[in-house]
């Protein structure tokens, strides 16, 4: 990876971001630039909050440079610059701690940006407190979370790079969690319940640890986290599981251990739609989604999907898988209203 290209900053007027609750700043803080980059990583010693970042991406040679920060959060797809050319990006990024999941080791503080892509190079940099930015808040499992160690991925941890300027992604999904636990847990919706703003999006995934839940009692939780969301005036959405990579031997995946139907019966998928339309929330059938797309890569092309390759697991997926399955959640989004065309990325 070669050595960071310094280039003078170009001018450059860049839309306004979506007008909702400004996000935490720091109305004192000069913006922190270029000087505090290394090679191919970058440190801004900031508090806990959420900031707009410009990049000026190219050199004088073809470039083509990705971005990611923090526990391996994808925050801005491969992008090309041709020959002494300069392209201007910006996003915006939650800096928290923990920084990963919320039950994790707290990291490092400030933000920390890595480059990435097959030819990386970047001409300048400038980080500032968002003045206006929406969040979307992640209440989910390892299937979403921002998993800290390689080959692992959750699509929480992808959706970032797909959003542009002006919407934040805060993952509170954390490894392991069932609908009772996260309840239970004051690090996981006791925190995040109070740092829902009027007009965030609060996404909420959680089945594929609800094994030994019986149905009235997800139902109920279900309920409560939608009410507790709606309380602090936020959008909650219901996500459906992602699907297990179980093939029948026609090729489908019609069968319980695919669909998320636990012990007892309780089929996941089910029960969060019709807490969906009981409670008039918006939904994201991930689980019909993914079951589709699986289901026509078919048994070999999904594997790349999912950790079957690397460990034979057919629940979490790969940093391909997860993007893949983050793309869907964006595309979901757009098509409910729920977030403009203009601020998401292809």
């Amino acid at each position: 990876m070669r050595r960071l290209q310094l280039a003078v900053l170009a001018a450059l007027t860049l839309g306004a971001g979506l007008t909702a609750t400004p996000a935490q700043a720091h109305p004192g803080q000069r913006a922190l630039g270029i000087e505090n980059c290394a090679a191919d990583t970058c440190h801004f010693d900031v508090p806990p909050g959420t900031y707009d970042v410009r990049v000026l991406l190219g050199g004088s040679a073809a470039s083509s440079t990705a971005v990611s920060g923090e526990t391996r959060r994808s925050l801005l797809p491969e992008t090309a610059a041709p020959a002494g050319e300069r392209v201007a990006r910006s996003f915006t990024v939650n800096v928290r701690t923990p920084e990963g999941e919320p039950t994790g080791p707290d990291g490092t503080p400030g933000l920390d940006l890595v480059l990435g892509g097959s030819a990386p190079a970047l001409a300048d940099i400038r980080v500032t407190p968002a003045r206006q930015a929406r969040q979307i808040l992640l209440v989910g499992d390892s299937t979403v979370c921002d998993q800290p160690g390689v080959p692992y991925s959750g699509w929480g941890q992808q959706l970032p790079q797909y959003l542009d300027k002006g919407v934040s992604v805060a993952n509170y999904a954390d490894s392991g969690e069932s609908t009772v636990s996260y309840l239970g847990n004051p690090q996981l919706w006791g925190t995040v319940r109070p740092l829902i703003r009027p007009g965030d999006l609060v996404l909420i995934q959680l089945a594929h640890n609800d094994k030994t839940t019986d149905e009235a009692t997800y139902r109920a939780n279900l309920q409560t986290l939608v009410e507790g969301v709606r309380h602090q005036g936020g959008e909650p959405v219901l996500v459906t599981p992602i699907v297990r990579r179980w093939f029948n031997a026609d090729g489908t995946l019609n069968n319980d251990i695919a669909l998320l139907v636990n012990g007892l019966g309780v089929n996941h998928p089910v029960v969060i739609r019709s807490v969906a339309a009981e409670l008039g929330v918006p939904l994201v059938d991930l689980t019909a989604k993914t079951k589709a797309l699986v289901e026509s890569l078919g048994v070999e092309g999904s594997k790349a999907v999912y950790l079957y390759n690397e460990n034979k697991d057919n629940t979490h997926t790969s940093v391909h898988g997860a993007t893949v399955y983050a793309g869907l959640v964006r595309d979901e989004l757009v098509a409910l209203h729920l977030m403009p065309a203009r601020l998401v990325r292809e």
